[in-house]
């Protein structure tokens, strides 16, 4: 077991129909106990498993969904395999509702195999469901999802996006790092992962000390939550979170927004990029692109340009829409 001492701090104030933007803009994760504890949802998952089941089947409009399917051996962690060339489960396509009916015909069994759908767009695939359950973030037009399963462990990873997460169903267990933890968290591959993000290879249910020694230095600045159905967690961009759900049957609602505009891209593809165009030169070159990379994008404060007339500072101006697709189309260019 994981010695972690620090709680999330709570935060008081927040309901379903108010989240203050000084939360929304908060640096720290934030516990919201009871937010979502009104929800229709909430109330009929209080009731059993299958009177939650029964209320979500209303919005389902049979699309498939990828559910990841392991054996009980497991233990609900999705990984790697042992060889690391694949993972530890199977995906396969079945509808909401038939993901829904195996988990509760699982849950009678001593070592039910682990079921999973993660991160499943609920405008899309549950048309209907935020009339009644929903947050009312500002003027954020967040990506909301939900994540439903028996027990499962999902390692620690960052997201880019600012994240509100709501327990509905079950009970889930949350240890979070501060984003310069990756130093500590030993990071697997970038572009081959479990569920899309790079993600710590510790395994925190019986982590090997020998192998990953530096763990315990991120310990010490981890901290941890359980949420309660109807809790729900604040994560800011790029903390790294482990998730644990901890009961037969668990549903999370993810609320995602970005705190700058959707069009200017993916900050892991620029790095990507970087690693492919930068990582190999020789350390001399190296250290010059690391001069060139502070000076235009790190530390590029307001007025650092004024020497070139505006009208022909091209990207050194600030990306509105229509620079950014032009940059996108010469990044095209160069890339083909």
């Amino acid at each position: 077991m994981l010695n972690v001492n620090e709680k999330v701090e709570e935060f008081a104030g927040a309901t379903a129909d108010h989240i203050p933007e000084d939360l929304m803009l908060s640096k720290k994760p934030l516990v919201l106990r009871g937010l979502v504890s009104q929800w229709p949802f909430v109330r009929e998952n209080h009731q059993g498993a299958r009177a939650g089941a029964n209320y979500l089947q209303k919005f389902d409009v049979n699309r498939s969904v990828t559910a990841c399917v392991g054996s009980p051996e497991t233990s609900g962690r999705i990984f790697y395999n042992s060889a690391m060339d694949g993972f530890n489960f199977s995906s396969i396509r079945m509808s909401l509702s038939d993901a829904l009916k195996r988990i509760i015909s699982n849950q009678s069994l001593h070592k039910p195999q682990m079921l999973y759908v993660s991160s499943t767009n609920v405008d899309h695939w549950l048309p209907g469901f935020r009339k009644e359950n929903n947050l009312h973030l500002m003027k954020k037009k967040p990506l909301v999802s939900i994540w439903l399963g028996n027990q499962s462990r999902i390692a620690a990873h960052f997201d880019f996006a600012s994240n509100i997460a709501c327990s509905v169903a079950g009970k889930r267990k949350f240890i979070l790092f501060p984003p310069e933890q990756i130093k500590n968290l030993y990071i697997g591959p970038l572009d081959f992962t479990p569920a899309g993000q790079p993600v710590s290879m510790v395994d925190f249910a019986n982590p090997d000390y020998i192998t990953f020694p530096k763990f315990k230095n991120a310990l010490e600045t981890a901290q941890y939550v359980q949420l309660e159905p109807g809790d729900a967690i604040f994560i800011p961009s790029m903390w790294w979170h482990h998730v644990e759900a901890l009961d037969t049957m668990n549903i999370l609602i993810n609320y995602w927004w970005r705190n700058s505009p959707e069009y200017l891209g993916s900050p892991l593809g620029a790095l990507q990029h970087a690693i492919l165009a930068l990582r190999e030169l020789p350390e001399d070159q190296r250290q010059v692109w690391r001069d060139l990379f502070d000076h235009y994008v790190f530390e590029a404060a307001d007025g650092k340009f004024d020497h070139i007339p505006q009208q022909a500072r091209g990207i050194l101006n600030p990306i509105d829409f229509k620079s950014a697709e032009r940059i996108k189309l010469n990044l095209s260019r160069n890339l083909a």
